[in-house]
């Protein structure tokens, strides 16, 4: 067994087709196939479904799969690390952010910039426990508590409230606060479903007395700030993003309240020892996060 027969692997998983894996790796389909069926042949498994075409991995492939990741990983943390140590830092990052914190990832980055290379991928809760499961993830931004990542080395950030976003017409445009119940009583948009962020919006109007009926669902911010500014809509978003709304007058954000609804926010990555000294410098870095600087920058 060899690393390229790992890189391989990790292409194909990702690719779902031997010709683009092939390509991502810059060799030839046949030595991609070829090197697979050397790594079965020496881990005497099947690791990959067998057909004319990809059809996916064996029980025994994603077991493969999931530590030719973490050995991948801990190889490119190794020369991170060494980097790092002689002073000549650099280093790439991936990750996963619920959409409800996209808009603090700076202030958290910064903390940490020192040439760094971070891509930044808007993810569910799930998406993120997965990713950082199957080391696809560097770390990820998430809830803490409400639905656990687990085998995980947790750091709060912040207490992520809630507000309504209405347009300057709206009848609640010039509320102090609203409760869960008046919010309800208007036309709204939503996230969709598999949101953990939209879980939290349905319990706190059940809590509120009310029940939330959206007329839109949307997996994208974005779309639901344009239905709240073009057609008039209300919705219901985190506090992070009122930031987005600085020095201008197209929307309003006004905190909702009865119930008041608070939950935690925070970084998570696979609890390891020794940790890549990325998410190590990364967790120490996010000591110094304030919410006040992520919402208010420069």
């Amino acid at each position: 067994m060899d690393i390229r027969q790992l890189q391989y692997l990790d292409a194909l998983a990702r690719e779902k087709h031997f010709t683009r894996a092939a390509a991502s790796c810059n060799v030839t389909q046949p030595t991609l196939s070829g090197a697979i069926r050397q790594l079965e042949q020496d881990l005497g498994v099947a690791i990959v479904e067998r057909g004319k075409r990809y059809h996916g991995l064996t029980p025994e492939g994603e077991v493969v799969l999931r530590w030719a990741r973490r050995i991948l990983e801990d190889r490119d943390g190794l020369h991170v690390d060494l980097a790092r140590m002689k002073g000549t830092g650099g280093g790439e990052m991936k990750l996963g952010v619920i959409p409800s914190a996209l808009t603090t990832v700076p202030a958290l980055t910064r903390l940490m910039w020192q040439g760094v290379h971070y891509t930044v991928l808007s993810c569910t809760s799930e998406e993120i426990r997965r990713g950082v499961e199957d080391f696809s993830l560097d770390a990820g931004i998430t809830y803490l508590g409400n639905e656990p990542v687990g085998h995980t080395v947790t750091r709060p950030l912040y207490t992520e409230r809630y507000m309504l976003f209405v347009g300057p017409d709206h009848p609640l445009a010039d509320a102090a606060e609203v409760s869960w119940a008046e919010a309800a009583a208007h036309p709204l948009c939503a996230l969709t479903p598999d949101m953990q962020n939209r879980r939290i919006v349905d319990k706190a109007f059940r809590a509120g007395g009310a029940v939330l009926e959206p007329v839109v669902e949307s997996n994208s911010v974005v779309n639901l700030y344009s239905y709240v500014r073009a057609q008039g809509l209300a919705c219901i978003l985190a506090e992070a993003y009122a930031s987005l709304l600085a020095g201008t007058e197209e929307l309003r954000a006004i905190p909702v309240t009865s119930p008041e609804v608070e939950y935690v926010v925070g970084l998570v990555a696979y609890d390891r020892d020794p940790l890549p000294r990325l998410v190590d410098e990364l967790l120490r870095a996010s000591e110094g996060f304030d919410l006040a600087d992520a919402l208010n920058p420069g």
